[in-house]
């Protein structure tokens, strides 16, 4: 890895912001590279709180939205509420409709099969509302791009209150109302919500044309899970919702969301948590069987009902990993006995699980950093394929010069899915490989591991630490700090742990001064490849170790030199 260390910001604004707060340099130096400059500027990033949310009328169409619902609730209407399936879809369909069922409306929950429907508002959910007489449905985290389904429920006489996150194209939907606050026509001051953040703002401005003290911040935890699942900003709104979501899964959570987080017991669960352990098992469900299992969990109100629900749950995370690691082998075999050196990597075979080829795409980045596609067969004639891209590689844009071989694309920079017929599949690869070829140069293959700040052992004390945690939640816009040490020696005999020694433990010192415990996952390579085992360089996140109620500082490695 390249190690990248972070720009120096102005001795003279960190020696400033030190004092006022009564905190180290670095810390300060890290608040500003986070533009945050003044005394009530940190005031406001340490202690979020809910009235810092952004009045939801604001959203464009917001308030036709609330109109309508309100109109449904008054004339106890049947509505049905539909969703993607993954972890942010499902998430906001259980918010939505937990909260429209408290206020007395009959609600039908839709999930798409995602093998036999696939993404986004389906045409058979539309019968199906229509064989219910329901003449309104609410689609969350997903329908930006529905214009033909919208026109078909239209003139079925359905109308469509659409809830997104995702960037709209040039025209949108002409749905009753498009709540997406990437609209180029709205004015709402924070574009990054995820799609159960922007069913929240939803439920946030009906709430505020009723008067029964309904407590919505206690659906925040299915909106902190959903922004850890799909990975969007931890900055502005996000953090605040993140935040305080976080503080209800750690005191008093969903029945679904404790039940899965059992098995995993913590002093205190964060973004990683949720994004690691609860996320996958989550999405297993759709992936493996169907998402409407993930839904009657987070719906699920009774202990006896939620755990099974969770171990079966957790019984279909486990096959889905091993499907995954299979997938994955087959991938890489493939991969390896291609006698050409390539820049991107394509991968294809009919009997490979469709609910699994994004993490295969991801894995294959991960091993050979480069922009990787896997495609399975969907149905006769056709293949499906998921799409992950690495930094510096605008995956979106590389996939529509392609588009003469592709029925059907969609994505951003660094994930896309996409259609095409069996026929097209080696013209496509020669395309995308060429594309990618003239795209990038070969510096964007070295990964960079970006470095917050240089840092002395003995800095890293337990005011600093307490300091530091004050940061979380931490995510994209706003990293886990990775901090650089120099000098470093080893204090006793390093440890080998895992089944195949595969990870390291190492008491880490400099000076013989201070000595920390660290660990290193997957390691033991790395450290066997250390040439100078006494004076050498580890960079790291700053971590805590809880064990039989005791808690310490742990460094957790990410490389050595």
């Amino acid at each position: 890895m390249n190690w990248v260390i972070k720009e120096n910001v102005d001795n003279e604004f960190v020696s400033t912001l030190s004092k006022e707060l009564n905190i180290s340099p670095i810390l300060s130096s890290m608040l500003i590279k986070r533009d945050i400059k003044t005394f009530d500027q940190a005031k406001t990033f340490f202690r979020p709180n809910f009235e810092m949310l952004h009045d939801p009328f604001l959203m464009k169409d917001m308030s036709i939205a609330v109109e309508r619902i309100q109109k449904a609730v008054e004339k106890k209407e049947s509505i049905m509420i539909f969703g993607d399936y993954d972890v942010d879809g499902t998430s906001s369909v259980a918010l939505l409709s937990l909260y429209l069922e408290s206020l007395g409306l009959c609600v039908t929950k839709y999930l798409p099969d995602r093998k036999n429907e696939g993404y986004g508002i389906s045409i058979n959910a539309i019968d199906n509302a229509l064989k219910k007489k329901q003449k309104l449905i609410i689609a969350l985290d997903c329908g930006i791009k529905a214009h033909k389904q919208v026109e078909y429920a239209k003139k079925k006489g359905i109308e469509f209150i659409i809830c997104d996150h995702h960037n709209p194209e040039k025209n949108i939907p002409k749905a009753l109302a498009v709540l997406n606050p990437k609209r180029k026509d709205c004015g709402y001051p924070y574009k990054e919500l995820c799609g159960c953040g922007v069913g929240f703002k939803l439920v946030q401005a009906i709430e505020s044309r009723h008067s029964n003290d309904n407590q919505i911040i206690n659906y925040l935890d299915l909106v902190a899970l959903a922004i850890a699942a799909d990975v969007v900003p931890l900055t502005g709104e996000n953090r605040v919702l993140a935040f305080i979501g976080l503080q209800i899964i750690n005191s008093n959570p969903k029945l679904g969301i404790h039940c899965l987080l059992k098995k995993n017991i913590k002093k205190e669960y964060t973004i990683s948590d949720l994004m690691y352990y609860v996320g996958p098992r989550i999405n297993a469900a759709g992936r493996i069987k169907h998402a409407s299992l993930a839904l009657e969990l987070l719906m699920c109100n009774e202990i006896n009902s939620a755990e099974k629900l969770a171990l079966e749950i957790d019984e279909l995370n486990t096959s889905r990993r091993e499907i995954e690691k299979d997938i994955t082998n087959q991938a890489i075999d493939q991969v390896e006995n291609s006698s050409k050196k390539l820049n991107s990597i394509v991968v294809f075979d009919s009997d490979w699980n469709k609910g699994v080829i994004g993490i295969v795409a991801s894995r294959l980045v991960d091993k050979y950093y480069k922009p990787s596609i896997v495609f399975c067969e969907s149905s006769e004639g056709f293949l499906t394929a998921s799409a992950r891209s690495i930094k510096g590689l605008d995956l979106y844009s590389v996939i529509s010069q392609c588009k003469e071989y592709i029925d059907q694309f969609g994505g951003h920079k660094y994930a896309a899915g996409l259609t095409i017929k069996k026929e097209n599949l080696e013209g496509f690869k020669k395309r995308f490989e060429n594309i990618v070829s003239q795209t990038i140069d070969n510096n964007v293959f070295e990964q960079e591991l970006l470095i917050e700040s240089k840092i002395n052992l003995s800095e890293i004390t337990p005011k600093f630490f307490r300091i530091l945690k004050q940061f979380e939640p931490f995510g994209p816009g706003n990293k886990s700090p990775v901090f650089l040490s120099e000098n470093l020696q080893i204090k006793g005999k390093p440890l080998e742990l895992g089944k195949e020694k595969e990870h390291i433990k190492l008491n880490l010192t400099q000076d013989n001064k201070n000595s920390y415990s660290s660990i290193g996952f997957w390691f033991s390579n790395k450290f066997n490849n250390l040439e100078n085992k006494e004076n050498f360089s580890a960079v790291f996140n700053i971590d805590e170790n809880n064990w039989k109620d005791r808690s310490s500082i742990q460094l957790k490695l990410k490389d050595l030199k």
